[in-house]
């Protein structure tokens, strides 16, 4: 009988959350909200909107609300209707090299955003927050795995600056207000209905078109891919565990407060990554079989504000929840070749 709010529920990671919830919990009401904005095409997050409603179990208060958390009004509003125990905030403008381009949009979503929902929590009997990070946090970290207990100060993109912020914010409201929290920081998430900016997406649609892909580096970047749904799975897990509210020795609460990584562990070359890519489009008939991919693709510079490597180490949500990301790379983007030809063709 809980009631839970999602933010970014039009998202790839929102609507795969919302999706998991419905068939997990029983007599909850799920608030959903999400501005809906352009970063990308706004057809996809209508279609994991429609899917949703579509989906919503007997005994499930499912509500949609098309709205900003940069509304502090409208925040502010549903915390004092809904009275929200659990609260995981997914709403962010995304995007590294975006965040370059447009700095404006990550301060009032990422920045104010934020605040506008722990100020709501602070108001408000919240149980636990659980707010997404990103392993952009550690920048130019030359130490691999990216442990939670490494320094994380040198960001190399605003994107990655926000994110860093919102875990100073969560940790000081945790310690003022004794508000349990946990951050997330995810690596590569990819799967079907994904973000069309995501490099996977983005070659499949430029390929599709007979355009080049330009690949940085010169091929020479290692990512951390993670499948959406072992994104989900350790979301879930940490929803229903928030971390202990304790008295240090001077009286007063420690903060209730924890960051894991959620990564696979296992960085793929991004050439070989490519590779795979290439082959599970062929295996699903997304592209012809006598596609000429070498004639398709570019090797260039690295770009601002991106890393040469994020990998992850994820022992501590492993210790903490019994669970670590398991679904390869091959199968993950098997599952997204196939989905791409449904929606697509």
């Amino acid at each position: 009988m809980k009631n839970i709010l999602v933010t970014g529920g039009a998202g790839f990671i929102g609507s795969n959350l919302i999706k998991r919830l419905f068939a997990d919990v029983k007599g909850a009401t799920i608030v959903n909200i999400d501005n809906m904005n352009a970063y990308y095409d706004v057809s996809l997050k209508e279609y994991r909107l429609k899917e949703l409603e579509t989906m919503v179990p007997k005994g499930i208060n499912y509500k949609f609300v098309k709205g900003d958390i940069a509304d502090k009004e409208l925040v502010d509003s549903l915390f004092a209707e809904y009275k929200f125990n659990i609260v995981v905030n997914l709403a962010a403008q995304a995007g590294v090299r975006y965040s370059i381009e447009n700095p404006d949009a990550y301060i009032l979503s990422n920045v104010i955003g934020f605040y506008n929902i722990l100020e709501a929590c602070r108001h408000n009997p919240v149980e636990h927050l659980v707010y997404a990070s990103s392993s952009s946090v550690y920048g130019g970290n030359k130490k691999v795995p990216f442990a939670v207990e490494d320094r994380v100060d040198n960001p190399v993109s605003l994107y990655a600056a926000t994110k860093k912020s919102n875990e100073l914010f969560a940790h000081c409201y945790s310690k003022l207000y004794n508000i349990p929290s946990t951050g997330l920081r995810f690596f590569t998430v990819y799967g079907p209905a994904g973000r069309p900016d995501m490099a996977y997406f983005g070659f499949t649609n430029k390929l599709l078109k007979g355009q080049t892909i330009q690949i940085y580096n010169y091929g020479n970047c290692r990512r951390d891919f993670t499948y959406v749904d072992d994104i989900v799975e350790g979301i879930v897990r940490v929803m229903a565990k928030a971390p202990e509210k304790r008295n240090g020795e001077d009286g007063l609460p420690l903060a209730p407060y924890a960051v894991y990584n959620i990564g696979g562990g296992q960085p793929e070359n991004l050439l070989d990554f490519i590779n795979i890519l290439q082959e599970e489009l062929l295996r699903a008939g997304v592209l012809p079989q006598d596609y000429d991919f070498e004639a398709h693709k570019e090797l260039v510079p690295m770009q601002a504000g991106d890393v040469p490597v994020t990998y992850a180490d994820s022992s501590a949500l492993e210790k903490d929840f019994g669970f670590t990301p398991r679904i390869p790379l091959r199968e993950g983007l098997r599952r997204f070749a196939e989905w791409y030809k449904q929606y697509y063709r």
